[in-house]
């Protein structure tokens, strides 16, 4: 086989993860109260978001924040840095998701959660608990 032969494939492989990479949602976001910003990004077959750098990431002692607030004590030692705290959203349409669960590491609670890109180049971000649902909204960082 020719080596042009597989040029068709390699571009329709690079539009596709071009495509996929341009969701609105994706970016390193910047939380309301300026404390943290988290990275959104593809994981597995969802969306996922880790905390890639905060405000004041050092404690009392001079050591990296860690997860005290986990009710697994196994998980307490776990820097904040570099934690998913969000995870497990499926694409509902560009920009939209749903179906997620986000992690307070300031309480140690994870909520059913959605995320939706807004027209002004924000994010919303709802934490929900049965029916009743509380947004934030990120502005991007990146």
């Amino acid at each position: 086989m020719k080596p042009l032969a597989f040029l068709p494939l390699a571009a329709a492989l690079a539009a596709a993860g071009a495509a996929h990479a341009a969701d609105p949602a994706q970016g390193v976001w910047l939380t309301p109260d300026g404390a943290a910003k988290v990275k959104v990004a593809p994981c597995a077959a969802s969306l996922c978001g880790t905390v890639v750098w905060l405000k004041a990431p050092l404690d009392k002692a001079g050591k990296p924040l860690t997860d005290q607030a986990n009710p697994d004590p196994a998980l307490r030692s776990r820097p904040i840095v570099g934690l998913v705290m969000i995870s497990d959203f499926k694409a509902a349409t560009a920009g939209r998701w749903t179906g997620g669960k986000i992690y307070d590491p300031k309480t140690g609670r994870t909520y059913a959660s959605k995320l939706s890109a807004n027209p002004d180049g924000t994010l919303k971000v709802e934490g929900c608990v049965s029916v009743a649902c509380k947004a934030q909204t990120w502005t991007r960082a990146d």
